[in-house]
């Protein structure tokens, strides 16, 4: 404002517009005299009303605009999901988003595609190794397909190790602009990942045959926001993929 003289463009300050029943008409909140009734909805409550697949009322604005609305921002229900796994190798999180697979298809509503870390890395990113720099191209790959699924529609599950803390927030944000995101992080204890090891791996990293391997050479960083955090050690598969349910429904995302 200061400078619109110099500019050329007069400022338009906007108005907090509320909707007055009794002369079904819309006035600026600041124009209408105390004690008359008014209604109005806030930014807040309005994607409130759009996540719970409510209506919006029919007095807040044209049936056109609010058709674009629901179809910019449909119900949780049936928006595109993406569900990201992180952990240690061992952690169980491939077992988990397996039985969580079978689950989301049991309910039917969207189609679920599972991304495993290990079948990734066969079909995707065969050419990649396992440096710093490769893992993070892996995992953003990762990303990339969950948000071409979530944009679409579906449910993608995500089952990569996914170390760094920076390729797993660069995912959410890329997924978070189709639909919802979900980090479940398997923070089952190193010592019993260490303890499952059929492939060896961590004997292998332990001796030093296996360079940068997660959790012994190379660091972890634990996630700090996870929506769902989760230990498999100690607790039947059955019932740790019906708490995750439970967590997701929660959530709102299915029924």
């Amino acid at each position: 404002r200061d400078h619109q003289d110099e500019i050329g463009i007069e400022l338009a300050p906007f108005k907090f517009m509320v909707y007055l029943p009794e002369k079904n008409s819309y006035e600026a909140r600041c124009d209408v005299d105390d004690g008359i009734h008014y209604k109005s909805i806030s930014g807040t409550k309005l994607r409130k009303f759009l996540d719970d697949g409510k209506g919006i009322p029919e007095w807040f604005t044209y049936p056109e605009v609010t058709r674009e609305l629901e179809l910019s921002r449909p119900p949780l229900t049936v928006r595109g999901l993406t569900i990201f796994f992180t952990g240690l190798s061992g952690a169980g999180k491939s077992t988990l988003a397996n039985g969580l697979l079978v689950k989301l298809l049991e309910e039917g509503t969207r189609p679920v595609t599972l991304l495993d870390g290990d079948i990734v890395r066969t079909h995707l990113s065969s050419e990649l190794g396992f440096s710093k720099e490769h893992r993070s191209i892996n995992v953003r790959r990762i990303g990339y397909v969950a948000s071409e699924i979530t944009k679409n529609g579906g449910i993608a599950i995500c089952a990569p190790i996914a170390p760094y803390q920076t390729d797993r927030r660069a995912n959410r944000r890329l997924i978070n602009k189709f639909g919802g995101y979900i980090e479940i992080f398997v923070n089952t204890p190193l010592e019993k990942c260490e303890a499952r090891d059929v492939k060896g791996l961590y004997a292998k990293a332990r001796k030093g045959t296996i360079k940068d391997f997660t959790g012994i050479s190379d660091p972890y960083e634990q996630p700090e926001h996870s929506e769902i955090v989760i230990n498999s050690s100690g607790t039947a598969l059955e019932k740790l993929v019906d708490q995750i349910y439970t967590q997701i429904r929660k959530l709102g995302y299915i029924y």
